[in-house]
């Protein structure tokens, strides 16, 4: 088998060459850069990670646990961030926790054992202390711990201008739908942003959540069906998120009601289903790809114990679509 002497001979350069190489640590020139790639091929050196990551005392891998990667939100943010850790030279594991506690709980032990250089905490079903006692930099999303850096888009902002353009559009009453608020998350603040911003206008309006498994499509048709079915006055609603949007749009049409013409619909997010759908989807647009590039980032300067923010607040936009 061969090893990185080998490489570095028959490369004819030297074996802290080959590592920088290796590590995409240091300038080297990409014609050497090839040069050591190809001579790596022509060996079928294969260099020991384990060993590597041991010796440096990081691994250049990332956890990223999520709740739900078929939600197309933490499927583009998954994405934004496997990209940004590839620039700085990490690798991204992918966890997907399904609200699943076990679940969760083993996919942290999993990433001790592999020596993560850090995870970003996207799912949250566990205690705090789970997350405050971690061996590593963590990084949580949309999720305030006293101790741990969070990155979330300024939710109660997102909130109040939903509730702004639906009374601008002359909607008067209004229905809200949203994620269990039990739950102790940062996106609860969309609630209470729009309930403001609905009450200081004097618009009547509802709240109505789903249960604990926010993901429930299922949990979505009977929200949205109830609504429409025993208040069929509702002209304005609020989602928070551009799935349950495309759901109020679904119902809608089965119940012939027109879209923006009877019923105006604004969702959050932003995801790209948003643009596509027909009608397409007014948002509130969340900076994901942003939040991706930060999050990786945050586990970045606290392994190079560099200064970094605590709350990281990212702004949104409103695009408005056909739906209002």
């Amino acid at each position: 088998m061969s090893t990185i002497n080998d490489v570095a001979e028959k490369a004819g350069v030297s074996v802290t060459t080959v590592s920088r190489v290796l590590n995409n640590r240091g300038y080297i020139s990409e014609k050497t850069r090839e040069k050591v790639y190809r001579t790596m091929e022509e060996l079928n050196y294969q260099p020991n990670e384990i060993a590597r990551s041991l010796l440096r005392k990081q691994s250049n891998i990332i956890g990223l646990i999520i709740p739900d990667i078929s939600h197309p939100f933490f499927g583009e943010f998954a994405n934004a961030a496997e990209y940004y850790a590839y620039q700085n030279g990490c690798k991204l594991l992918l966890c997907n926790s399904q609200l699943d506690p076990a679940k969760e709980r083993e996919y942290i032990e999993m990433m001790k054992r592999h020596r993560v250089d850090g995870i970003i905490m996207g799912s949250h079903t566990l205690d705090v202390e789970v997350y405050r006692n971690l061996p590593y930099p963590v990084v949580t999303l949309d999720r305030q711990i006293e101790g741990i850096p969070f990155v979330a888009s300024d939710n109660e902002r997102g909130g109040e201008l939903a509730a702004q353009l639906l009374i601008d559009k002359g909607c008067r009453k209004l229905a809200h739908i949203c994620g269990n608020l039990q739950l102790d998350l940062l996106a609860n603040r969309r609630t209470s942003g729009f309930e403001r911003v609905a009450s200081e206008n004097g618009a009547t309006f509802m709240t109505l959540q789903t249960n604990m498994d926010v993901f429930d499509q299922q949990e979505y048709e009977r929200i949205i069906s109830g609504l429409l079915t025993e208040h069929p006055d509702i002209d304005g609603v609020f989602a928070t998120s551009d799935i349950i949007a495309a759901f109020v749009i679904k119902w809608c049409r089965k119940l012939g009601k027109q879209v923006p013409g009877q019923v105006r619909i604004v969702g959050y997010d932003d995801v790209r289903m948003a643009s596509w759908a027909t009608p397409g989807i007014t948002t509130v647009k969340q900076p994901i790809r942003e939040m991706g590039r930060l999050a990786v980032e945050l586990i970045r300067k606290q392994m190079d114990e560099e200064d970094f923010s605590m709350e990281n607040l990212l702004p949104v936009t409103l695009v408005e679509r056909e739906t209002t």
